[in-house]
Parts: structure tokens; sequence; C-alpha cells
């Protein structure tokens, strides 16, 4: 299994299969042809058909820039590969090179078929929570969080600090931000009016939410700004961990060097879900991206509260359980419809999922590789119009009022 660092990438939204892929594919190729005079680019499946609302066409051209450019939106089906799938060519003399093909696979990942020089080195022997919850038992760790150290190194925890810190600076940034966000859809920024409301009959439950739910929108909100955040595990689902952890920071007075210990819990979460399923929403749906982030916040928070290593999987395992089937259907191809909100209910939903796991572990059937198999059947068995095409649901629903 690959580092947690694969998981937390710092960067630009609005998203991590469409913009950060796309634009390290085209950094590498660029580098592969000094000599080119101009480029052509050509997008298929789901980067085809969500790709300008995503804004892969601008920054294909702007890190291919100061070349000419022609992006080229296919219609073609791909069978057999990946939905965020993109064919480079270089133009020199009028002549085009050979296309180097490149999959796009979800948390700013690519793949390039044929040249496994570009993986990333495996650092954990195991491949499954039910290995790590045994290897863990077996050498007295009873922290996820030690069980990352162990495997990582101390260095780990610097790179954790930076993705926290990140993280806060989008919270603070979104909370103080208003206006309307780009792309037409005429979405207004909704954290700051959240977070300055005063519940009525000041009651605890429903301010918790009030902040779970603006923090939520902060994060959700810089990234469709394309702002900088922090996949965890994608843009798309930005905002759900960062809301849980600073929610908790706040309440319960936890240090930054203990939320970071929670960020290392929740990476392995997310790292093992796009091992043996997938966070990408193109290939399996929302449940995907969204259901991946709610398992990482309660996967963290169990994490913090001192909650064993049983209870940590069954927090992850509830919170993904509740996700399966989701679909991914933005309006528009942004990543605001209904993607903003749904981070907001998510956080709201890993803070449930933790609290059950605190009493009902011993009652549990299923475990955390049990519901991660379950998604990635569901979201394969999706149908097309439901995986980041825009050509389904709520995103067809719209097209035909508008």
């Amino acid at each position: 299994m690959k580092s947690i660092r694969e998981i937390y990438k710092i960067g630009k939204g609005p998203s991590s299969s469409h913009t950060m892929g796309p634009e390290r594919a085209a950094k590498y190729f660029k580098d592969l042809h000094p000599e080119a005079e101009g480029f052509r680019v050509v997008l298929y499946g789901s980067l085809s058909k969500t790709g300008v609302g995503h804004g892969t066409d601008r920054v294909l051209r702007e890190v291919l820039a100061p070349l000419p450019t022609e992006i080229v939106f296919s219609k073609e089906e791909l069978p057999g590969n990946h939905p965020n799938t993109l064919d480079f060519y270089a133009i020199t003399g009028g002549k085009e090179s050979q296309p180097l093909r490149v999959e796009s696979i979800g948390g700013g990942d690519i793949k390039i078929p044929g040249q496994s020089h570009l993986d990333s080195p495996e650092v954990y022997p195991e491949h499954s929570f039910a290995e790590i919850a045994d290897f863990c038992k077996w050498r007295y760790i009873e922290k996820l969080s030690d069980y990352v150290e162990l495997n990582e190194g101390e260095d780990i925890w610097p790179f954790l600090m930076e993705v926290w810190q990140v993280m806060k600076q989008a919270i603070a940034d979104g909370l103080s931000a208003t206006g309307t966000l780009p792309g037409g859809l005429n979405v207004q920024r909704k954290a700051k009016y959240l977070y300055e409301q005063e519940p009525l009959d000041h009651e605890p439950g429903l301010r918790e939410f009030q902040l779970l739910a603006a923090y939520a929108y902060a994060v959700a909100e810089q990234n469709a700004d394309n702002g900088t955040i922090v996949t965890a595990p994608t843009c798309g689902a930005c905002g759900v961990l960062p809301a849980v952890l600073k929610y908790a920071q706040d309440r319960k007075g936890f240090t930054d060097e203990q939320i970071i210990r929670g960020l290392a819990a929740a990476g392995i979460i997310g790292t093992l879900t796009k091992q043996n399923a997938s966070i990408s929403g193109a290939e399996c749906g929302c449940q995907a991206e969204i259901g991946t982030a709610c398992s990482m916040a309660a996967a963290a928070l169990a994490e913090l509260f001192n909650q064993n290593l049983d209870q940590v999987e069954y927090a992850a395992e509830v919170a993904m359980e509740h996700h399966l089937g989701l679909t991914c259907d933005p309006i528009c191809g942004l990543v605001q419809i209904p993607c903003i909100e749904r981070n907001a209910v998510a956080a709201c939903r890993a803070m449930n999922a933790c609290n059950l796991s605190y009493y009902l572990t011993g009652s549990r059937n299923i475990s955390y590789d049990m519901v991660c198999r379950a998604m990635h059947e569901t979201g394969i068995n999706l149908n097309h119009r439901f995986r980041e095409t825009s050509e389904g649901g709520l995103a067809k629903i719209y097209a035909r009022k508008k």
C-alpha cells in the first residue's frame, strides 16, 4: 500500500481528476517534447463531458502555454480504459508525434499504461484493514497513527502539519469570502452567512450542525472558486475532513499535534479505499469521493477520541455504508451543485458514525473491507450517466428545466 502522502495533495480546485491530474500529465508530456511547436489533446469519457465545467481545457492550455494547444472533446468510447482518459500529441513541422495516453485515476494521480516506473513506491506491507488490525494487535499497536509513523517515519508529521495548516487556511478564507462562484450557475457563497447566524434558543445540536456546515461550505466554496485546498481524498470532497477536525479542535481543544494524528488515521482509510476500490467519481460515482471523505473523517474523529482499532474501523464502515449508491451528477459539470452542500451533510454524518461506533462496535457484522468492496462493485455497475458525466440525475433534470 502506498504512502498516505498520495491522498493529501495541496493544490488548486476545482477537481483533482479533471484539473490536478491533467495538469500533472501535461507537465510530464511537455518535458518529453521540448522540440514541440504546438500540442493537441484529446479528452475522452468524463473528461470530455464535464471538462469545461471542471476547467480541464483551461488548465491544459495554461500548462502547455505559450505554445498553441488544440483541445478535442471526443465522443468516442474507450472500453477498458479509465473514464478519465486523455491523449497527448506534440506537433512539430506540421506533423504529430505518437500519442501518449494518460488516465487520470482520481485524487490528482495519473497512470500511463505500460510505464510502471512512474508509480510511487509501496510503503505499507498490509493491503486491507483486516491485515492492518492483525499486525497492530500482534505488535501491541493501539493507534492507527502509531502504525502510520512506524511505516512512514517521523518525517510524516511535518508533512501532515503543513496539510493541516492549509486546511485551516481554506476554512478561514472561505468564511471571510462573499459573492458569486464562477461558472454561470450564480451560486452564492454561503459559508460566511451560515457561520454568522445565531441559532434559535441557542440549541447546542443546531450550533454543532451550523459550525460543521459552515466549515465544510467554506472549503468546498474555496475549491469551486479555484482556491488552494487539500485533496481529502479529492477536490470535490475536500470539505468534509477539515470541517470535522476544525470543529473538534474548537470544541474539545485538541492541539495541532493531536489533530494530525487524526489526519494520519484518515489517510489510512483513504489509501485503503483508493487501492481496493476507487476514489474517482467518474469510475464509481460520488460514493467513491464523498463516501470515502466521510469514512476518513469518521476514522479521524474516532482516533482523536481514543477509540480502539475496532471502533475506528466501525466508524469508517458506518460512514461508507450509508453513502453506497450515491451518484455523481454535477449540474453543468461544475463542482458546485450538489457538491458543496454534500460536503456539509457528509461532515455531519461522519460525526454521527463516530458516535455510533463508540456504543455499538461489539454488535457489528460488516467490516470496512467488506463495505469497500461493495462500494466498488456498486460503482462500476452504476449507469455511466451517474458517474460524473452530467448526463443524468440532477444535471439532466436541471438542464431540462433550463
